[in-house]
């Protein structure tokens, strides 16, 4: 599960779970209504997703950096 999730290893069934854990997670979502959907919407979905998440760890880096540099 690792290895793919790293990008290692490449196991369609298990990038599937890994997919629907995601956005079931970050829509709040039960897994069984992401099955439902059509698989053009889970992808952009998760696509939206992941820059969301790219964005807030940008973010957090930036206030990170900006706090380190104030305290000195």
């Amino acid at each position: 599960m690792r290895e793919v999730i790293k990008g290692k290893k490449q196991d369609p069934e298990i990038l599937s779970l890994i997919t629907v854990y995601s956005l079931a997670k970050a829509l709040a979502i039960s897994p069984l209504e992401i099955y439902k959907m059509p698989q053009s919407l889970v992808s952009n979905l998760l696509i939206i997703h992941t820059e969301i998440e790219t964005l807030k760890a940008e973010e957090m880096d930036k206030i990170s950096k900006e706090m380190k540099t104030t305290m000195r």
